[in-house]
């Protein structure tokens, strides 16, 4: 087979036919959200969320995501391992009908926390990094919804500016960064020079966003889950750098379509014996809160990825 591909024309024509699907998967998704924005926002996130759990034993990486809960968590049963599966899906689905509708759903008001569908822990945490005027890291991983956090922090005039990983699919990654778009911050798709541009807003002194929870190949190896992973040590060298503070934020998603957003104390950053930032020790502290947020609401953790 290694061989055949490099046969120009067969190589043209898989090429050619991964295009087309990418490009039919992306007018697809693209379907789903025109309809999906016609209904009510109950309406078509729990329709979303009630058929991705409906579709979970059939759809494509499953099974990669039941391996890997199953060597996370090798206490539980293969029932408790397909319903976390389910549960995955149904939050991604939900979550993905939430790109359109993040200006409906986030309706937090700081002069009436109680009255809507977002609670927010760590108030004081956000008016601290914006007041400070300082460069700051906020990390989070893909769980609950991790894109309602910029929105959060921009109700409380915080600007963020967040690298996100885009999908591989290129035509569905400029549909996404387009839903993804709020009046709170700008996003840079994580790509070669995307650092640069990072070390740009910490050099004035600004926000950054970063998800924390992916592999890099080229990264320290740690314990995550249980098990060896590679991780990404971007946060330990931008704190190294500017002296940056990394505060920890999530996602969590309640029943009935609510959420809470967490911002909690900035971490105690682990320092060598010359006073700079230990880049292996920092990405560990960093992927060990990761890890306790997957742990508690494992259901809300994106399985579909191998970090090991």
């Amino acid at each position: 087979m290694a061989r055949l591909i490099r046969i120009p024309l067969v190589e043209r024509v898989l090429l050619g036919t991964k295009t087309a699907w990418e490009w039919i998967v992306a007018k697809l998704i693209g379907l789903v959200l025109h309809f999906a924005k016609k209904l009510p926002p109950e309406t078509s996130t729990n329709l979303l969320e009630r058929t991705g759990r409906f579709l979970a034993p059939v759809l494509p990486r499953s099974s990669t995501a039941r391996e890997n809960i199953a060597l996370a968590f090798p206490e539980k049963s293969d029932a408790e391992v397909r319903e976390i599966v389910r549960n995955m899906w149904g939050n991604f689905a939900r979550a993905l009908g939430e790109y359109v509708f993040l200006d409906k759903l986030f309706d937090y008001d700081p002069e009436n926390p109680e009255a809507g569908r977002v609670e927010v822990v760590g108030v004081e945490q956000f008016l601290e990094i914006r007041d400070s005027k300082k460069p700051t890291i906020i990390f989070t991983g893909h769980t609950g919804n991790w894109e309602i956090l910029p929105v959060a922090a921009a109700t409380h005039d915080l600007n963020v500016t967040a690298l996100f990983r885009p999908p591989n699919n290129r035509f569905l990654a400029k549909r996404v960064l387009k839903a993804r778009t709020t009046e709170g911050g700008h996003l840079v798709p994580s790509r070669a020079g995307a650092a640069w541009t990072l070390a740009d807003v910490l050099g004035d002194n600004g926000v950054v966003g970063l998800l924390a929870d992916q592999a890099f190949t080229r990264g320290p190896h740690i314990e995550f889950l249980g098990r060896t992973a590679t991780a990404n040590p971007l946060a330990a060298k931008l704190a190294r750098q500017f002296n940056c503070d990394i505060y920890p934020a999530r996602c969590v998603r309640l029943p009935g379509g609510r959420f809470r957003i967490e911002l909690s104390d900035k971490i105690d950053i682990p320092k060598r014996s010359d006073g700079s930032v230990d880049l292996v020790a920092t990405t560990k502290v960093i992927n060990g809160i990761i890890e306790d947020w997957v742990r508690e609401y494992p259901d809300q953790w994106f399985w579909l990825h191998n970090r090991w």
